[in-house]
């Protein structure tokens, strides 16, 4: 499988009411030098300003971001270009960026190159520790900054982590 870790940035809590502003996506792999950016044009005019204050960006920088339609077409491209075989959706909270990168692929393209399935990061580090509590965050090398690169990469990094120094059985192409 072809193991691709995502992170999404938005101006609210769910897609189709709010906007997904921008996201990033790493190929993990021992090189982690593959990595998509997608910055988004607000499909909506509905807009939480603390919700997107995380991201950076004002509300008039993201109007001048890039067609929705487009964007995930070019990440469409980008993931069947990058993978050697069926693509794998992995992210830190995967309960929200998995609902955007869906429903974008979905409304815009219908269709979603991940198919119905995501994998949760966190979850995967208490399952391996044995730890409710135990929290993987700590195995980043790349500091969260939440551009959404730099925090794909940094969970890619510590996804490599679980598999190197403590036993993952995975496989990566």
């Amino acid at each position: 499988m072809t193991v691709i870790m995502v992170d999404v940035e938005s101006d609210g809590p769910i897609p189709g009411d709010y906007s997904m502003i921008s996201f990033g996506a790493v190929i993990v792999d021992e090189k982690l030098d593959k990595t998509f950016y997608g910055k988004l044009k607000p499909i909506s005019d509905k807009w939480l300003p603390d919700a997107l204050n995380v991201s950076g960006f004002s509300r008039e920088e993201t109007m001048q971001f890039d067609d929705p339609e487009q964007v995930m077409s070019e990440f469409l491209g980008w993931i069947k270009h990058n993978s050697q075989s069926r693509p794998m959706f992995f992210s830190d909270n995967n309960g929200f960026d998995w609902q955007f990168i869906n429903w974008y692929f979905i409304h815009f393209l219908e269709q979603n190159p991940f198919g119905f399935s995501s994998t949760n990061l966190g979850s995967l580090y208490k399952g391996m520790t044995k730890d409710m509590f135990g929290n993987f965050k700590h195995l980043r090398k790349t500091t969260h900054t939440h551009n959404p690169v730099d925090d794909a990469m940094g969970n890619a990094e510590a996804l490599l982590h679980m598999k190197k120094e403590m036993g993952l059985k995975i496989s990566l192409d």
